[in-house]
């Protein structure tokens, strides 16, 4: 009952802050951008919210649970990423875009057809990232009210629509910085009666040892046996692929100036920095300690009850008992309705700003058909999103994240790299190293275990490795390089070479 007590008023506050929002909202400052009035210390709780999510929460720990200290390969390189977005990107994309990833490309190659591959690519993948957060709802609200899963991704799903189409970005930052801040006491509190009732730190190692059947491996990296190709494209598909996700990058537009966006970018990454390394040296062994082969967590196969996702929930109540079960499920689905409410922000904009504003000939400044587009795609992209979590709700949040990740570092890193850095990039070499990269990323992810075997059911993968990125990144840099070089226009100064001196 108190678990149910404690969802419900997480529901009804978040539905307040969006009647608030809604209010607040108006015109396409106000939907895509909250007016740039966010703070950088709001912004930074929003970054943190994005990436403290349910892959990480809920994934991460689920990894952690069934192959020990291998989770830190999806935990790391969030930070280098954040660190790099710092240092390379965060300012010149507060000073050259507007509301979307669309804006910033163009404001260098002012192209038609680059605008509106900017807007599909952000949503190709925010798509992938939204179905990884629906997967881990689905099986928080299954578990709180024995619903179906399938039932339980309705709900979600009517639930983000509903925010976004009345309340727009404003709606979604503020969800995402109460819910930030609410996540940081619960895993405060959550981590401290682990150890307490774990009798510390060393108390809890060694039980997790006895109770997990990899033993002291479970402490050591290569507890999943990953390749090293593998390990390799995943760091740095989650490390540069940070600096490509669409939902966090527009989240420089909510501030001010470049000066804000880089100092949210730095409070983000401080904030997610103190929480991961809590949930990696203390959450993470105590799911192990506390609910691996305990008879009340595990389903009639001898698995987690609601599956390995749902790990870290269990432990709230290990711990906690009821009461701090249904603030954990409760914050962990505040979590995931911050995150979706931000993509779905995200791949709404793309469409009606980047693809509809551009394909239907509408002026810029014809805000009615672009708000209404916005409010139609907002609701097609929730229920599209549903359709794919049930399809894949039976894969591992952490991993669906991952492979939005490497989709990021393959199609929108490099683009948009080139595109600050480089000025001999051109249109077609930004669409061809664009189309190149997520393209070879999706057949290739397609290809591989994770889908070919794990969701496709086949024997045998025909790609080997779980991650492409060390060969797809690097091919989008080189098309696009030797597209742009073959597509320049000569220099001013230059003469024809069959014009006599």
């Amino acid at each position: 009952m108190l678990a149910t007590t404690c969802f419900l008023i997480v529901v009804a506050a978040t539905l307040a802050i969006t009647r608030w929002a809604a209010s607040r909202a108006s015109g396409r400052e106000g939907f895509y951008a909250a007016n740039g009035s966010v703070s950088a210390g709001q912004n930074g709780l929003a970054i943190a919210g994005d990436f403290v999510s349910a892959a990480t929460l809920l994934g991460t720990t689920g990894i952690y649970f069934a192959a020990g200290a291998d989770s830190i390969l999806y935990l790391v390189p969030f930070l280098l990423g954040l660190c790099f977005m710092l240092a390379w990107i965060a300012g010149p994309l507060r000073e050259l875009g507007r509301f979307t990833l669309g804006d910033v490309v163009t404001s260098r190659l002012d192209s038609p057809v680059l605008r509106v591959y900017s807007g599909a690519s952000t949503i190709v993948i925010s798509l992938i990232y939204l179905v990884a957060q629906l997967v881990g709802a689905g099986g928080l609200i299954a578990i709180l009210f024995g619903l179906p899963f399938v039932a339980a991704v309705v709900i979600v799903g009517a639930l983000m629509a509903v925010y976004v189409t009345f309340g727009g970005m404003i709606a979604a930052t503020w969800v995402q910085v109460i819910k930030a801040a609410i996540l940081l006491a619960a895993i405060a509190v959550l981590a401290v009666l682990c150890l307490v009732k774990g009798g510390g730190l060393e108390a809890i190692y060694a039980r997790a040892e006895a109770a997990h059947e990899l033993g002291a491996k479970l402490f050591a990296l290569h507890g999943q046996k990953m390749d090293l190709f593998s390990t390799v494209s995943l760091v740095a598909g989650l490390s540069l692929g940070t600096m490509g996700l669409p939902h966090l990058l527009v989240r420089v537009f909510t501030v001010r100036d470049a000066v804000a966006a880089r100092n949210s970018v730095a409070i983000g990454t401080a904030i997610i920095a103190s929480v991961l390394a809590v949930i990696f040296l203390v959450i993470a062994p105590s799911t192990v300690a506390f609910v691996k082969g305990v008879p009340e967590y595990q389903d009639a196969a001898g698995g987690v009850r609601g599956g390995v996702n749902m790990a870290v929930v269990h432990l709230a109540s290990a711990v906690g008992g009821e009461l701090l079960f249904g603030v954990i499920a409760a914050v962990a689905f505040a979590t995931i309705l911050a995150v979706v409410a931000g993509l779905t922000v995200t791949v709404a904009s793309a469409a009606s700003h980047d693809i509809y504003a551009t394909l239907a000939g509408k002026k810029l400044s014809d805000e009615g058909h672009e708000l209404s587009v916005f409010r139609w795609t907002a609701v097609g992209a929730s229920a599209l999103a549903v359709v794919l979590a049930i399809a894949l709700q039976k894969e591992n949040i952490a991993v669906l994240v991952a492979g939005a990740m490497v989709l990021a570092a393959s199609a929108n890193f490099p683009i948009l790299f080139l595109v600050i850095y480089w000025r001999g990039l051109t249109v077609a070499g930004a669409i061809a190293g664009g189309l190149t990269g997520l393209v070879s990323a999706m057949v290739l992810l397609v290809l591989g275990p994770s889908v070919w075997v794990k969701v496709l059911g086949n024997p045998a993968p025909i790609f080997p490795a779980e991650y492409p990125t060390l060969i797809t990144m690097p091919l989008a840099f080189v098309v696009a390089w030797l597209v742009s070089r073959a597509t320049a226009a000569p220099e001013p100064w230059a003469r024809p070479l069959d014009e006599p001196a």
